[in-house]
């Protein structure tokens, strides 16, 4: 099932990452959660340009829709994903996170 049609049921949440973790850009979300239950979110993530300071206590399972963002570990190499890839930020992940074109991407995240 592509979740596309499911989000126009859900209302959107509207975001921003905390003023003191922007690095550049005026970053703004949409979120669309599909499923919370038990410790366990599923939903929809879009991003506008931008680039922030983040830090991950949970698990999270991703797959890019469109756009573009690069990643990147405190101390590590830039990872750059695109339309189709996918990846897993586990907890202690912290880093950057810089969306170059804006960004839609599915997630699943366990606590």
């Amino acid at each position: 099932m592509h979740l596309f049609p499911v989000i126009a049921s859900v209302e959107p949440e509207h975001d921003a990452p905390a003023p003191d973790r922007v690095i550049a850009g005026n970053p703004r979300f949409t979120t669309w959660n599909l499923e919370e239950r038990d410790g366990l979110y599923c939903g929809i993530w879009e991003a506008t340009p931008g680039k922030w300071r983040i830090q991950y206590d949970e698990w999270e399972y991703c797959r890019i829709l469109s756009g573009v963002s690069i990643l990147t570990e405190d101390g590590g190499t830039p990872q750059t994903y695109r339309a189709g890839d996918s990846f897993i930020l586990r907890p202690g992940f912290s880093g950057t996170w810089d969306v170059v074109e804006t960004t839609r991407k599915e997630y699943v995240i366990r606590l």
